[in-house]
C-alpha cells in the first residue's frame, strides 16, 4: 500500500523534527539556572517535614502548643494573602501553561494574560505563599510550583536565547515544566512523562490510557498464569523483573482490585470534593461585609474560619492530615504503627481546604497519601511485601483516579516505592482507575481551573473545546 501524501511530505516531518544544534546547547544552559531556582522550594520543602515531625504523628504525647499556633496563624496569614495583596502567586501557577497549548489562546488578551501569568517575577510573589504553605505545614506539595518554574525560565530565556524562540511555544512552556517537575522529584522520566500527560492529554491521553489497559492486562496475565515462565528463554531479561511482580502470590489479586475500584473512585470524589470546595470559598471570600462592618471582615473572618479547621483537623489527627502526605505514606508502607482509616475523612478536609484557599503547590501526594490510607483495612497482619503491595496500589489508583495521567502517576508511585518490578502491575491499576475517577467527576482539578480561567479571559471553556 503506498503512503499517502501527508505520511511522507518532507514539510510535516521537519514540524515535528527533533532539536537543532542552538536549541540543544541553549536547553542544557538552563539546567544550572532552574536547578538553582529550585533549591528555595525544597528547603521550604524540608521545613515542612521537620515541622510536621513534631506532631505526634500517632505515637501518644500531647499537641506541641507552639505548632498548633503555627498551623492556625500561617493558615490565616497565608488565606488572607492568597486572597488579598499576593492573589497572583496563589496556586500552582501551571494555568498559563495548560492555557497556551490550546490553538485558542494563541492570540489577543488571553494570550497576553496567560504570558503575563508566567512571568518570572510572578515566581518571586509566590515564594512567601510557600513558605507560609510549608511553615504552616499545609498539605500541597512541590509539583505544581515546580513546574510553573521551569516553563517560566524558559519563556524569560526565549527573550534571551534566539534558538528558543524557533521553538513553538506550546513545546518550549511543556518542556520547561517537565523539567522543573522533573529535577525537582530527581527524575528525568517522570518530567518527560508529565509534560505528555498532563500539559499535551488533548493529544495523547486516549492513546496512553488505551495502550496501558491493553499491554498491562496482557503482561499481567502472562504473569500471574505462568506463561511467562514457559517462555523465559525467549526474553530472560524481562522475565527476571516481571517474576518479582507475582512473588505476593494469588491471593492479593482480589484485593488489589477491590482497591483500584475503591481507590479510582474516591479519586473523582476528591477532585468533585476539591472543585466544590473552591467554589464556594471563592463566594465567601468575595461576599460582602455586613453594612456596619470594616471592608476587611468578611475575609478575615472565613480565613480565621480555615485556619481553625485546619488545625483542628491536625489535632484529630496527631498531625497525619499535615504536610504532602510523604510521611504517611512511607508510614502505612513500611511503619508498623501505622495510621488507622479514621485519619482519611481529617487528610480529605485538610487536602480541599488547603488547596481552595490557594496554598500554592499540587494535590499528587495528597492523592497519593488518601490511597494508601484506604488500603489500611485490607493489609491486616500481611507480610511485609503483600502489606507494601497494596499500600502502593492504593496510592496509585486514587493518584490516577484523581489526576487521569496513568502512566505519570503510576511511575512516580514506583519512584516512591523504589521497585521497578512493581511497574506492570502498577501501570494497570492506573489505567484502569483513571476512567473510574473520570466517571465521578468529568474533569480533574487542572481542568477545572483552566475552565475557569478561561471563562475569566473571555476564551472558550472545555466543554466547548470538547464538542469541537
Amino acid at each position: 500500500m503506498t503512503p499517502s501524501r501527508e505520511a511522507i511530505d518532507p514539510s510535516l516531518s521537519r514540524q515535528s523534527g527533533s532539536l537543532g544544534r542552538g536549541q540543544v546547547i541553549a536547553l542544557l544552559l538552563a539546567a544550572l539556572p532552574l536547578l538553582l531556582l529550585l533549591q528555595p522550594y525544597q528547603w521550604l520543602s524540608a521545613l515542612g517535614f521537620r515541622l510536621q515531625r513534631a506532631w505526634p504523628l500517632g505515637d501518644g504525647g500531647g499537641i506541641p502548643g507552639g505548632s498548633l499556633l503555627l498551623v492556625f496563624a500561617g493558615t490565616a496569614l497565608l488565606a488572607l494573602l492568597a486572597n488579598g495583596p499576593l492573589k497572583g502567586g496563589r496556586g500552582g501557577g501551571l494555568t498559563g501553561v495548560q492555557a497556551l497549548q490550546l490553538e485558542r489562546v494563541q492570540q489577543g488578551p488571553a494570550r497576553s494574560a496567560a504570558l503575563t501569568s508566567l512571568d518570572l517575577r510572578r515566581q518571586l510573589t509566590r515564594l512567601p505563599l510557600l513558605l507560609l504553605t510549608h511553615g504552616a505545614s499545609l498539605t500541597v506539595g512541590l509539583e505544581s510550583p515546580s513546574a510553573s518554574l521551569g516553563a517560566s525560565l524558559l519563556l524569560a530565556l526565549r527573550d534571551r536565547l534566539a534558538p528558543l524562540r524557533h521553538l513553538p511555544l506550546p513545546v518550549l512552556l511543556a518542556t520547561g515544566a517537565g523539567a522543573g517537575l522533573g529535577i525537582a522529584f530527581n527524575s528525568v522520566l517522570l518530567g518527560v512523562t508529565y509534560a505528555v500527560e498532563e500539559l499535551c492529554q488533548q493529544r495523547s491521553a486516549a492513546l496512553i490510557n488505551g495502550t496501558l489497559l491493553t499491554t498491562g492486562l496482557g503482561v499481567v496475565i502472562g504473569a500471574t498464569t505462568g506463561l511467562w515462565e514457559n517462555s523465559a528463554e525467549a526474553a530472560p531479561a524481562h522475565h527476571a523483573g516481571v517474576s518479582l511482580l507475582v512473588a505476593g502470590g494469588g491471593h492479593l489479586i482480589a484485593p488489589a482490585l477491590l482497591l483500584t475500584l475503591g481507590a479510582g473512585w474516591l479519586g473523582g470524589v476528591f477532585t468533585a470534593c476539591t472543585a466544590w470546595m473552591a467554589r464556594r470559598w471563592s463566594h465567601w471570600i468575595a461576599r460582602p461585609a455586613g453594612s456596619g462592618g470594616a471592608a476587611l471582615s468578611s475575609p478575615l473572618v472565613w480565613a480565621l474560619g480555615a485556619a481553625l479547621v485546619i488545625s483542628l483537623a491536625a489535632v484529630a489527627s496527631d498531625g497525619w492530615s499535615l504536610n504532602d502526605g510523604q510521611l504517611l505514606i512511607l508510614r502505612m508502607a513500611y511503619g508498623e504503627d501505622r495510621p488507622g482509616l479514621d485519619v482519611l475523612p481529617w487528610r480529605l478536609l485538610a487536602s480541599v481546604l488547603s488547596i481552595a484557599i490557594g496554598a500554592p503547590g499540587g494535590v499528587m501526594h495528597d492523592a497519593m497519601s488518601l490511597g494508601a490510607l484506604l488500603a489500611g483495612p485490607l493489609i491486616g497482619d500481611l507480610p511485609p511485601l503483600e502489606r507494601q503491595l497494596l499500600v502502593w496500589t492504593g496510592a496509585t489508583a486514587l493518584f490516577s483516579g484523581a489526576c487521569r495521567t496513568p502512566l505519570f502517576c503510576a511511575l512516580f508511585v514506583a519512584q516512591i516505592a523504589g521497585n521497578g518490578a512493581l511497574v506492570p502491575l502498577l501501570l494497570l491499576v492506573a489505567a484502569l482507575a483513571a476512567p473510574i475517577g473520570r466517571w465521578v467527576r468529568a474533569d480533574t482539578w487542572n481542568e477545572v481551573q483552566l475552565e475557569r480561567w478561561l471563562e475569566a479571559h473571555g476564551a472558550e471553556t472545555t466543554e466547548e473545546m470538547k464538542a469541537d
